[in-house]
């Protein structure tokens, strides 16, 4: 499985992005998914993820209310909309396949990862 994640930019603070993620190679239609960031001197973090079907959602406390992620199965394709954007958004964000096991809200559940794309938000 290859995932590309796109969309990263230079945002100022309270506005918006929408990252991609696109995956090839094998579906990854029946396997959560979700985006994890890493900012400079930080330990990569759990962000937001969704279920195969998306009918369930995780968010980090830090998110909720303003990030929302989605998923398009057809497409084979993940997406993280992010309003309200503040400085300490600022970091490398990764999307990665969860394996089937462990906790969505742990990193160490996902199994492949993408090459991240930076956003940083300036205030």
């Amino acid at each position: 499985v290859q995932l590309q994640a796109s969309g990263g930019g230079l945002v100022q603070a309270g506005g918006s992005l929408r990252l991609s993620c696109a995956a090839s190679g094998r579906s990854v239609s029946r396997y959560g998914m979700g985006w994890l960031r890493q900012a400079p001197g930080k330990e990569r973090e759990f962000v937001a993820a969704l279920n195969w079907s998306g009918s369930s959602t995780y968010y980090a406390d830090s998110v909720k209310g303003r990030f929302t992620v989605s998923r398009d199965n057809a497409k084979n394709t993940l997406y993280l909309q992010m309003n309200s954007l503040k400085p300490e958004d600022t970091a490398i964000y990764y999307c990665a396949r969860k394996s089937n096991s462990g906790n969505y809200y742990y990193t160490s559940a996902y199994d492949y990862w993408g090459q991240g794309t930076q956003v940083t938000v300036s205030s």
